[in-house]
């Protein structure tokens, strides 16, 4: 069965870093393209972030030129560097794996970890 789980959330100040990892398990993490996908209070979730089977990467207007998404195969993890963040990317980040093609599209996503919660102070 394969999981994926998040970590890496907590409270930092605007114009702060943080870093996400998910780490895959039960699977070959190069089977899958993975995204990052973000949920803010009484918000629908919207997609952060993608890396494709080939490392091309994928961003939302949104995050470009701020946050990096990057996996590491040997490790199985996929990670998600964010910097000069902003009070309005507070939400719970989540990391999710697809065998499709759609990698901006969140209903192209079958497999999701549980979220960890990014809190931005200004």
């Amino acid at each position: 069965q394969v999981q994926l789980v998040e970590s890496g959330g907590g409270v930092v100040q605007a114009g702060g870093s943080l870093r996400l990892s998910c780490v895959v398990s039960g699977r070959t993490h190069g089977d899958f393209a993975m995204g990052w996908f973000r949920q803010a209070p009484g918000l629908e979730r919207e997609f952060v972030a993608a890396v494709g089977r080939s490392s091309r990467t994928y961003y939302a207007d949104s995050v470009k030129g701020r946050f990096t998404i990057s996996r590491v195969s040997v490790n199985n993890t996929l990670y998600l560097d964010m910097n000069t963040l902003k009070p309005e990317d507070t939400a719970v980040y989540y990391c999710a794996a697809t065998t499709g093609w759609g990698l901006t599209r969140e209903e192209e996503y079958n497999l999701w970890g549980q979220g960890t919660q990014v809190t931005v102070s200004s």
